[in-house]
C-alpha cells in the first residue's frame, strides 16, 4: 500500500536501529574497534631502518628469510548514525605471482571476514578513511582478484576520505616509491564520485569529533587520523607509527621518505598524546592493537602495553 500524501515513510529496519538515543553524549555512544586484515611478512631491515638486527628482533622475531610478521589493521568507529572504516590494509587484489612476492598471507579477505564477525558488509560502511594510498593501506578497497577481471572498488556506499597532499603524491609518485602504489586506483576513485580530498584539520563529513594532522615523513601528506573519546584521545597513526617498536624515537623504516622528520613528528605527536591522555591504534604491529602513550623518568615514550578501546 502507498503511504498517503504528506505522510512519514518508515525507515529501512537498518536506518531505524542506528538512530542516536535521545539525550546521550555522541562520544558515550562510540564503539571504537580494531579489524584485522590480511597479513604480510616483510624483510625486517627494511622494517626498522637504521636500527641494527640484535636491537629491532628482540622487539619482533625474524624468520628464516629475515621476514617479520606484520598486522594490517583497521580500525572499525560504530555510532548510531553510521559505520566508519579507517584503513582497509592490503586485502587480496594482488594476482598470485605479486602476492607471493610481497608475502600477502592469506588468499582471503580478511578484513570482510571480520567486519562480517561484527555483523557489518562492505555495504554497511559509510565512511572510509585511509591515511595514504600505499597499497598495503588500501588495496583492501579492491574486490579479490579474479583472472581476467579488472579491478574493481568494494564499499560501494562508503564516502572516501583522503588528504589533498597524498592524493596528489599517488598521482605523480617519485621513483623511489612508484610500486607503493596501485596502478588504477586513483581514477576507480576519481571516477566513483565518493571521493573526499581533505585539506585542513577536519572534514565536513565526520564532523568536530574527529580531527586530522597531516605528517610528510614517512609519505607527503600522510594523514594521521584523531577521534574524540570520554577517555581521552585516540589516534591512528598510519605509517607515521606503525607498531609499538617504532613508538621510540630513533627508530624509523627504510621505507620513509624523510627519516628525520619522521622523528620530528612524532616527538610531537606523542609530547601532546602524553599531555592529553591518548592513546595510539597501531596498524601493523603483530601483537599489540593499541596502546597507551606514556613516557617514563628518563623521557622515552611507549605504548607497549596493550589496551582496550574505550577503557
Amino acid at each position: 500500500m502507498m503511504p498517503r500524501p504528506g505522510a512519514a515513510r518508515k525507515p529501512p529496519a537498518r536506518q531505524r536501529d542506528r538512530r542516536p538515543a535521545r539525550g546521550q553524549n555522541p562520544r558515550m555512544q562510540r564503539q571504537l574497534i580494531p579489524i584485522e586484515g590480511n597479513t604480510q611478512r616483510l624483510d625486517g631491515g627494511a622494517m626498522f631502518g637504521n636500527a641494527p638486527r640484535v636491537v629491532w628482533e628482540r622487539w619482533i622475531a625474524p624468520d628464516e628469510r629475515h621476514r617479520i610478521p606484520l598486522a594490517c589493521r583497521a580500525l572499525l568507529v560504530r555510532e548510531p548514525s553510521r559505520n566508519i572504516l579507517f584503513e582497509t590494509g592490503v586485502g587480496v587484489f594482488f594476482e598470485p605471482r605479486l602476492r607471493e612476492r610481497f608475502a600477502v598471507q592469506e588468499e582471503r579477505h580478511v578484513l570482510l571476514d571480520n567486519l562480517a564477525r561484527q555483523g557489518l558488509g562492505d555495504l554497511d560502511i559509510d565512511v572510509v578513511v585511509l591515511s595514504h594510498l600505499h597499497f598495503d593501506h588500501a588495496g583492501g578497497l579492491l574486490a579479490p582478484w579474479e583472472e581476467g577481471r579488472p579491478l574493481r572498488l568494494l564499499f560501494p556506499r562508503a564516502r572516501i576520505l583522503v588528504g589533498r597532499g597524498a592524493w596528489e603524491r599517488a598521482l605523480a609518485p617519485h621513483p623511489r616509491d612508484r610500486a607503493s602504489f596501485i596502478p588504477g586506483l586513483t581514477a576507480l576513485l576519481h571516477d566513483s564520485g565518493r571521493l573526499e580530498l581533505v585539506d585542513g584539520g577536519q572534514s565536513d563529513t565526520l564532523g568536530p569529533d574527529y580531527r586530522f594532522h597531516r605528517s610528510d615523513g614517512h609519505t607527503p601528506g600522510l594523514m594521521v587520523s584523531e577521534i574524540a573519546t570520554p577517555a581521552g584521545p585516540v589516534v591512528y597513526p598510519g605509517d607515521l607509527i606503525p607498531g609499538a617498536a617504532w613508538v621510540h624515537l630513533p627508530i624509523t623504516m627504510g621505507y620513509d621518505r624523510f627519516p628525520e622528520l619522521v622523528i620530528d613528528e612524532k616527538r610531537a605527536l606523542l609530547e601532546d598524546l602524553v599531555r592529553r591522555n591518548g592513546t595510539l591504534v597501531f596498524t601493523h604491529d603483530p601483537a599489540v592493537a593499541a596502546g597507551r602513550v606514556v613516557r617514563d623518568g628518563d623521557g622515552r615514550f611507549a605504548a607497549d602495553e596493550p589496551v582496550e578501546l574505550g577503557a
